[in-house]
């Protein structure tokens, strides 16, 4: 099958229902954490078939996401659909301009999508990880979901790949798992810390001294393991008190493991 032709229908497109225009598929490819080993099958076949290809970058820069796809997709200009974020880290995500700016970036992005999929174009929306956790996809799938069909392609999340690279087991027997973002209050952090069994911190960045903070109020900081560009290049495992400074790239996350019922 060549690229561009309609892919073979997924479970969430398939229906007894007959549709009435023949319109594109918003589909939502999760491209794992970073190692294009850990795509699957299914994802594998989208980004091969589907005629848009798109991914969300900084200015500039291509997107982690489709790095990722380098390894299975050849450069193809005509299908490529970069989205390119107002700001990154440029202002507070509560900041009032930065808010203002990102939902005028995701209705237009969204706009133009729309007019792919009218068209009978398939979209494929390269995300990092799983497009429904912590996914800029989700935004989009928001806009559009009540008006194209929608199938999204689960991905091997960041913090599993994180976990998984630092031998790490993150529960036992009936250990509660919680996954924080790093932009909360470090008093929220250290108490919702103190009261879970293992945790992941992820949006980590410039936040790590906060982090590090919390994790010592809750009285973890010892436990706690600092993994950089899990399953990337570059990729670093140490734990966190053995962290000399507080420089942490974006791919970057603090891994708390459970210590639970263990026969």
């Amino acid at each position: 099958m060549e690229s561009g032709e309609r892919l073979p229908p997924g479970p969430a497109e398939r229906t007894d229902a007959p549709r009435a225009v023949t319109t594109g598929t918003l589909y939502g490819v999760g491209m794992g954490p970073g190692e294009p080993d850990y795509l699957t099958v299914r994802a594998m076949r989208v980004l091969e078939r589907a005629p848009v290809l798109v991914h969300f970058c900084k200015k500039g820069r291509r997107g982690n996401a489709r790095t990722i796809a380098d390894a299975v997709l050849a450069p193809e200009p005509a299908r490529e659909h970069p989205l390119v974020y107002p700001y990154t880290t440029e202002l507070h995500p509560e900041h009032p301009d930065y808010v203002a700016a990102l939902a005028a970036f995701y209705d237009d992005a969204a706009g133009h999508l729309a007019d792919h999929l009218g068209a009978g174009r398939d979209v494929a929306i390269l995300s990092e990880g799983d497009p429904f956790f912590y996914g800029s996809f989700m935004h989009l799938w928001r806009r559009l979901k009540d008006r194209f069909p929608v199938e999204v392609v689960p991905g091997v999340t960041g913090m599993s790949g994180c976990w998984t690279r630092a031998g790490t087991p993150i529960t036992w027997g009936d250990d509660v798992l919680t996954v924080l973002p790093a932009t909360l209050p470090q008093a929220d952090l250290a108490q919702r810390l103190a009261r879970t069994d293992a945790a992941v911190i992820m949006k980590l960045g410039r936040h790590l001294p906060k982090v590090r903070a919390a994790l010592a109020e809750a009285g973890v900081l010892e436990r706690a393991v600092y993994v950089e560009r899990g399953t990337m290049a570059g990729e670093r495992v140490i734990p966190l008190i053995d962290k000399p400074d507080d420089v942490a790239p974006y791919f970057s996350m603090v891994l708390l493991p459970g210590e639970g019922r263990r026969p």
